[in-house]
């Protein structure tokens, strides 16, 4: 049985870095130390520089993963970002919604003079002087959005995503009690918890999983490298939970958590046929209205097509698009809403794309330009991700909307 104990390392350390909390634990001879650093905290960056300056560790593994590691070591990777690419593949709400958290966090960074994830440069930094391995031990943050998403029940997930957008518009000033959370816990927990009805719902794929894949990631590390001792640099919130699953042996296998861990987890079976079904139904529906009289059916396909593109088209201008993208949604989304595999959203944004193709000077203010809605609508980047976002909301709508009207008409109500 591993041995775990906690200790501070060095009794001369001034008071303010003794308080954060380490946990060592021996397994087979070898060591793994877990640092518990709040995500706001100087004391927590003096901490880490502290420990790696011992020499007492021949690798530094911190809790970044591979996106979030190259945002703080290439602050500006944005600017090389293939922006219809991530359209393309779908990507889009995802960056958006990277963005928003993004922007809560700075945010809070403006309002009390802290930087979030300092300890992290920190640790960067002096392990590549100490000519240290660095090691990557957390999901990757799209991965654990997604399972956020798939987490919840389909109907909280607007109102969740919802409220992190509305996060870019409110002027409300972040509360030293949220402050406090922070310095406790995981910076993405405390930031989506702010947007979340049940925080519950978030725990499992926020903290659980990511306490199972980065004690898996260590467990690994250890395994493949021959390591002797390992430094940990993850947030407090993470730092009982991880030491619980190494020192119990609950990942016997940590090729195969990370694998599974990082598996998205298929919708609900109906979900996935429901596009199709709406497909169908409203394809019977011009059917039964042609065949009743040529007039009727073309009655159907005219609101068919104003009340679907129209309310793309709307989503598009809301977003500030260029007139022939507004003019674009209007037309592809009556026929992208009857072909699940191409979404409205998609169309209007590579048609922005083409018409308005974002400058550099977009992608470098990308950063400070997401922390207000003013800066969402005047960067070209920013501007394209919300029209993917609201034309494909006003397509989806007008596909609800025109879908009750058309049977409305058939059944004569």
């Amino acid at each position: 049985m591993p041995e775990l104990q906690q200790k501070n390392h060095n009794p001369e350390a001034d008071t303010k870095t003794q308080s954060e909390p380490i946990i060592t634990i021996e397994i087979d001879g070898r060591k793994i130390t877990i640092l518990g650093t709040a995500h706001v905290s100087r004391a927590s960056a003096d901490k880490v520089q502290e420990l790696i300056a011992t020499n007492e560790y021949d690798a530094v593994a911190v809790e970044l993963c591979p996106s979030r590691h190259k945002a703080i070591v290439n602050p500006d990777s944005m600017a090389k970002m293939d922006l219809f690419k991530v359209v393309k593949s779908g990507q889009a709400s995802m960056v958006a919604a990277s963005l928003a958290l993004s922007a809560y966090q700075q945010r809070m960074a403006e309002q009390f003079g802290i930087e979030p994830g300092a300890e992290m440069k920190v640790a960067i930094t002096d392990a590549q002087a100490a000519n240290l391995p660095i090691a990557l031990i957390d999901r990757e943050i799209g991965t654990t959005l997604k399972r956020v998403y798939r987490n919840i029940p389909w109907w909280k997930r607007f109102s969740l995503f919802s409220g992190l957008f509305a996060s870019i518009i409110s002027k409300e000033k972040v509360s030293e009690e949220e402050i406090e959370r922070l310095k406790e816990g995981d910076v993405l927990e405390s930031t989506f918890s702010q947007f979340a009805e049940n925080e519950k719902d978030l725990f499992k794929p926020l903290i659980n999983e990511r306490d199972q894949f980065m004690s898996a990631c260590l467990l690994n590390e250890l395994r493949e490298n021959d390591y002797q001792h390992i430094l940990a640099i993850v947030g407090a919130g993470h730092m009982n939970g991880m030491a619980k699953i190494i020192n119990d042996r609950t990942t016997e296998n940590p090729t195969q958590t990370i694998a599974e861990l990082n598996t998205i987890p298929e919708g609900a079976t109906w979900l996935s046929y429901l596009p199709w079904i709406i497909v169908a139904l409203i394809l019977i529906g011009f059917t039964i209205g042609f065949s009743r009289s040529p007039e009727l059916g073309l009655a159907l396909v005219m609101d068919w097509v104003l009340i679907n593109g129209g309310l793309a088209a709307i989503g598009a201008a809301i977003a500030m698009a260029h007139p022939l993208t507004i003019l674009t949604a209007f037309v592809a989304a009556p026929l992208t809403s009857l072909n699940p595999m191409i979404g409205a959203g998609m169309v209007t944004a590579a048609a922005e794309i083409y018409l308005r193709k974002p400058q550099v000077g977009d992608f470098s203010r990308l950063k400070s330009d997401a922390t207000s809605l003013k800066g969402w609508w005047n960067n070209q980047v920013t501007r394209v991700l919300m029209i993917f976002i609201l034309s494909s909301f006003g397509s989806a709508v007008g596909t609800y909307v025109a879908g009750f009207r058309i049977f409305g008409k058939l059944s004569g109500t």
